[in-house]
């Protein structure tokens, strides 16, 4: 299983093969700000996993086993998004926070998660009322149902 920077890779080759179908080195190393050396050890290492194909002075294609972690990686990603910016995160801080819990987050509180954003969407009201309370709490500090 790969770390939280491999992940990072997975997801930039993915990013970065959208429409020609491989990644080069340099695009990597400026997308990832890191040397151009960094990225060929990684890609070596992603090699010897299984996520990609890569030989040296080349481009780099994801296997379909770096594929589908790479849609798993996107998939939590948008859910942690989503769930960030329901609590009232803007879209630039959701993004990056999402970016770093992504790597984090037990299978469990991913699932939860999911559920909670799932449950939110198929709301049948625009704003339920529990969502307006909670935005209204995060304005003013007070319970908006409290008797005080």
């Amino acid at each position: 299983m790969p770390g939280s920077r491999a992940e990072d890779y997975i997801e930039a080759i993915h990013t970065l093969s959208m429409g020609k179908g491989f990644a080069k080195v340099m695009e990597i190393s400026e997308l990832l700000n890191v040397k151009p050396a960094t990225v060929s050890e990684m890609l070596e290492k992603l090699s010897k996993m299984g996520y990609v194909e890569y030989r040296k002075r080349s481009h780099v294609k994801l296997t379909e086993k770096g594929i589908r972690k790479a849609m798993r990686l996107i998939e939590k990603r948008n859910i942690l998004t989503k769930f960030l910016k329901t609590l009232g995160v803007s879209e630039d801080v959701a993004e990056r926070d999402a970016c770093a819990l992504e790597h984090v987050l037990h299978p469990e509180t991913l699932r939860q998660l999911r559920n909670f954003v799932r449950f939110v969407e198929s709301s049948p009201a625009v704003n339920p009322r529990w969502l307006e309370h909670f935005r209204e709490f995060c304005r003013t500090g007070k319970h908006p149902c409290s008797q005080r």
